[in-house]
């Protein structure tokens, strides 16, 4: 029954005003019947004495019950709700104006009567009731006093059977009804104004909570109607709730996108490597099956060049296969980088150093230049070292005979520019955003795409991406392609 929140907090709330509303109820008539019995004391504060002082209670420790009948009866017309008891002066009941049968009690303790005679008592002050051995009434009393001996007291409660009567009747009067159907009335108007802000506070946090189970049954956080704010403008704690769920919503959005489109690199990766290690291998096995077949007819001279073209596609495989491992290394983050200052112009010539001689075979120049005086650059030379090194051997690759390379360092505010330039065959520009993806290679057509992998501009983007760098490129077809990234240098001291 109680399931939800609204209904815990409405039942809570309902609890909690019946118990004030009884309270409240029970506080009022007790404070009623406390004042009127404060008042009643106050305004026959002096009756007894006025009793004492005109008649002739006792003479001789004897009671005068002449004058007690007369006061019996004068005070039975006036007010048939006071009640007199005459004591001695241990507190025995002598005589009283009540039924016979009806005092319970012989003997009214005297402390409440002592202090009666002391004045500073705060009123309502109650003493025992002779017609009931637990209850407590409020009366006055007076000390009767014969040529300076005490000879007793005179006790008047003043709220006797009667009074206790009226009392009873008081509580279902009209005013008390109507007080008490006030008191209900205001407190169901609390209690419905407290459900129905209940309902507006708890409405959003359970279709909140309706969104999180239509998220949780498949629909994603676009198609959730969350009732929040966003979050730098939220005020209170369900709006903070909804929009921290809506960020985790589409994160995991993202997260679980990101792994579709890594599920499908990797299916096409590993088409990819089957297709780029299925035609080396084919092409490597026939030679060597055509060596074994033709191995009586075949010339010195002709075996070596299936010798020849057999170790290229060996060369070709186990450069493919490496560059598979630094790749996957990369991606899963087992390689760290290492950030060290470094002579960024030095590495650049060890690096143009190492392809001189290719490039000179295929008559291409290297040019290098260096803008300025150039800091030290941080960043894990290794793996710097291996961007320079996929750069150049891709410029070389798709550079033809008489082309040439440029690579210029220029110095900039807190960052070193790395241009490399060629004058190649240029890429196209529908080709731009893919050179980057793994195992994208040009029309396989084009000049020196044979025998090419695609995974060197892949390894150099994720080696800059992992010192939290990116790389661009700018090219035209027939003019050359420029690939410009930047490094940090070294903050002075």
């Amino acid at each position: 029954m109680l399931n939800s929140l609204y209904s815990k907090l409405g039942a809570v709330l309902s609890g909690l005003f019946f118990i004030v509303g009884v309270s409240f109820v029970a506080v009022t008539i007790f404070s009623t019947e406390m004042y009127q019995q404060e008042v009643n004391q106050k305004l026959n504060h002096k009756l007894a004495e006025q009793i004492v002082a005109e008649k002739l209670l006792m003479k001789d420790n004897r009671v005068n019950h002449e004058a007690l009948d007369d006061i019996f009866h004068m005070l039975m017309v006036i007010n048939p709700s006071i009640e007199i008891y005459l004591l001695d002066p241990a507190g025995n009941i002598l005589a009283y104006s009540a039924p016979q049968t009806k005092v319970k009690r012989k003997r009214v303790d005297l402390d409440p009567i002592r202090r009666w005679f002391e004045g500073d008592t705060m009123m309502p002050l109650r003493g025992d009731d002779p017609r009931d051995l637990t209850r407590k009434k409020v009366f006055t009393a007076a000390r009767i006093v014969e040529q300076g001996k005490l000879e007793g007291y005179l006790y008047v409660i003043l709220g006797g059977e009667i009074f206790d009567s009226a009392v009873q009747k008081l509580k279902g009067s009209y005013i008390l009804q109507l007080s008490a159907w006030m008191i209900g009335a205001s407190l169901l108007f609390a209690l419905a104004a407290g459900l129905i802000i209940f309902a507006l506070l708890t409405g959003r946090l359970r279709r909140l909570s309706n969104g999180m189970d239509a998220f949780r049954r498949g629909e994603t956080a676009k198609q959730i109607d969350f009732p929040v704010k966003r979050i730098e403008r939220s005020s209170d704690e369900i709006d903070r709730l909804g929009a921290t769920f809506r960020q985790m919503a589409e994160r995991i959005e993202d997260q679980i996108e990101k792994l579709r489109k890594a599920d499908t690199l990797r299916r096409e990766l590993v088409a990819n490597v089957s297709h780029d290690l299925r035609t080396p291998l084919a092409t490597l096995q026939g030679y060597i099956e055509t060596m074994l077949i033709r191995e009586e007819l075949l010339s010195r001279e002709e075996r070596r060049h299936y010798l020849e073209i057999a170790i290229r596609h060996c060369e070709h495989l186990s450069k493919l296969v490496s560059e598979l491992l630094e790749l996957a290394k990369l991606d899963s983050y087992e390689i760290r980088v290492h950030r060290e200052p470094f002579n960024l112009g030095d590495l650049v010539q060890d690096v143009v150093q190492e392809f001189s001689l290719k490039a000179r075979e295929k008559g291409i120049d290297i040019v290098t230049n260096v803008e300025g005086t150039l800091p030290f650059a941080k960043a894990d030379i290794g793996l710097i070292e291996r961007v320079f090194e996929n750069l150049l051997q891709n410029a070389i690759h798709y550079t033809p005979r008489g082309g040439s390379i440029r690579l210029v360092l220029t110095p900039e505010r807190g960052n070193i520019s790395v241009q490399l330039s060629d004058t190649g065959q240029g890429i196209p520009k529908e080709a731009l955003p893919h050179i980057f993806s793994r195992f994208y290679q040009l029309d396989k057509s084009r000049k020196g795409a044979e025998g090419h992998s695609g995974l060197g501009l892949a390894i150099a983007k994720k080696i800059l991406e992992l010192h939290d760098r990116s790389i661009e490129v700018t090219s035209r077809p027939g003019s050359g392609t420029t690939f410009i990234f930047h490094l940090p240098v070294v903050e002075p001291a």
